[in-house]
Order: structure tokens, then C-alpha cells, then sequence
């Protein structure tokens, strides 16, 4: 493990443990191919807030400027044995902008109702592609329209339930677009540009997907959990333009609405939770960690 110490460790739960044995692989392989990552989002929070997991966290995040996420999404697909499967972006049976190394024969059951029965719904870990945001203000602009019509077309394929008239009438708007297209306009391939973006990354606002390209390429180490893993040098900057006063605990009933998965099983597969899940309702969707 890169940047390993001999820190305590206070994960709660054995699906926090199943994440964290996760990123030890993650980490393992990026430090054999020389591939740059950082912790993000929630997991970058909990690293410099918590020491490791936000307690009431049940995901974990990671992020890659564009050229590194694909090297890594090679790589692991080389390496890793069959109780890992790399659900790469647009891949069949996951129309998502973004991928997730997922843990074979578990189960992690989120708050939608897939289309696809076959999409792969193990304990997972987020994979997010950082890419180039232009130096022209329209340009940069239009990046942001061109990536919320390619997750709208993607959450429509994926299975996506919303009283919304105006996010239904915006998904319909999206069908017939190029995606491809989009894709390619919106991650500027090849650019070495002042800033960058995480549009793919699920935040829903432009500014908290914007980021100096320093950001991403200027890393420390920070203790998390019985490790120690590479965070933005610029954490403080960047949890307050994720978060704000990301220094302050929310209280106890803001809590409980931000977790992802409804089930949890580290021994089952989610082919036996499929039919469950089918019957399901969800009063509210899940909310980003904070």
C-alpha cells in the first residue's frame, strides 16, 4: 500500500471494509503502473475531517485526470482476479459516463429500478474521469450543456423514475442527440487546459465540478483509515468549492437521506435481491454525501 503507516483503524462496518480492501487494490495498481489518483468527494472529506470514513458514508470515491482513468481501467481489468469485475463507462449493460470496480457474488442496492437486469449491482467503488474544461468562457459553457444531455441520456438507459415535468420534457429533448459526439466535445481529449472538470462525477452544478488543473496533479498523502492515501494538496480549496464549510458535522437527521444503498450483502449476489428490488418504492432519491 502507498504511503502505509501503522494508524488504528475505526471502520464500522463490514461494508466500509469491503471498500477500504477495495482501495488497497486500487491503490496497489496505481502504484505499480505509476498511475496518479486521488481520494474525492465524500472519501477525500472523511480522509482530512474523519481520518477515514464519514461514519454514515457507504460509498467510496476516486478520481483520475482522463489519461491516468484509462490507464487504470487497462490495467485492473488485466490484473485483478474474478472476485473483481471493472464496469467501464458505456459499456454494455452500463450506460454511465463514469465507471465502478464492483466486488463479484454481493449485492449493493441502490434507489432506482434498473432496465437492465443484467447490469452488475455488487459493493462498488466510484471510478470519476477528470477532464479538460476550456479556456473560453462559451466553450466551457456549452462542455456543461453537452455533459448533462449525455447523463440524461444515460440515466434514461440506466432507469430513472422523476415527478419532474421539466426533467422528463429534458430527457426526451436528449434522446435523439449524438452522444458520442457530446461525449467527445465535452471531455476535450488531448488539451492541456488551465482547469478542469468533473461534469461525469454526479454533481449537478457547474461550479462544484470545476476545478485548477493543480488540483488534480498536486497530490499529499493523508491518513485514512489503517492507511495513508493520496488527496488533493489543495483539500481545503477543494472541499469548500464541493462543499463549503466542510469543516462542520451536519446533524443526525440530515444524515441518514444521504446514503446510497438500500441493501447490502457481502455474501449474496444482487442477481437473488433482483425481484426485491423490482417491488421497491423510493420516497426520496439518494443525496451526495456530506
Amino acid at each position: 500500500m502507498r504511503f502505509t503507516n501503522a494508524a488504528a483503524c475505526n471502520i464500522r462496518s463490514p461494508h466500509q471494509a469491503a471498500l477500504f480492501s477495495m482501495l488497497c487494490e486500487i491503490d496497489r495498481i496505481c502504484v505499480k503502473h505509476r498511475i496518479a489518483y486521488q481520494l474525492f468527494a465524500g472519501t477525500a472529506l472523511g480522509a482530512v475531517r474523519h481520518g477515514g470514513f464519514i461514519p454514515w458514508d457507504d460509498d467510496l470515491d476516486v478520481v483520475l485526470l482522463r489519461p491516468d482513468y484509462e490507464r487504470f481501467l487497462d490495467a485492473a481489468q488485466a490484473e485483478l482476479d474474478a472476485s473483481y469485475y471493472v464496469q467501464r463507462e458505456f459499456s454494455p449493460h452500463w450506460p454511465m459516463p463514469y465507471s465502478k470496480l464492483r466486488l463479484n457474488h454481493t449485492a449493493c442496492i441502490e434507489k432506482f429500478h434498473p432496465k437492465d437486469r443484467q447490469m452488475h449491482q455488487g459493493v462498488y467503488v466510484d471510478l470519476f474521469p477528470c477532464d479538460s474544461l476550456s479556456d473560453w468562457a462559451i466553450v466551457r459553457g456549452l462542455q456543461f450543456l453537452a455533459a448533462k444531455a449525455v447523463i440524461a441520456q444515460s440515466l434514461d438507459c440506466r432507469g430513472y423514475h422523476t415527478d419532474s415535468v421539466f426533467k422528463k420534457a429534458f430527457i426526451r429533448l436528449c434522446r435523439p442527440l449524438p452522444r458520442a459526439v457530446l461525449w467527445r466535445f465535452c471531455i476535450q481529449a488531448g488539451r492541456k487546459t488551465r482547469r478542469v472538470h468533473t461534469f461525469f462525477g454526479g454533481g449537478s452544478r457547474y461550479r462544484r465540478n470545476v476545478f485548477d488543473r493543480a488540483w488534480l496533479l498536486e497530490e499529499c498523502a493523508m491518513p485514512f483509515e489503517s492507511g495513508q492515501f493520496p488527496v488533493s494538496a489543495h483539500y481545503d480549496a477543494l472541499l469548500t468549492a464541493l462543499y463549503g464549510d466542510y469543516r462542520t458535522i451536519p446533524p443526525p437527521e440530515a444524515r441518514k437521506r444521504k446514503e446510497h444503498a438500500v441493501i447490502v450483502d457481502l455474501h449474496r449476489s444482487y442477481t437473488e435481491y433482483l425481484d426485491v428490488q423490482a417491488a421497491m418504492t423510493f420516497d426520496a432519491p439518494a443525496r451526495s454525501i456530506r
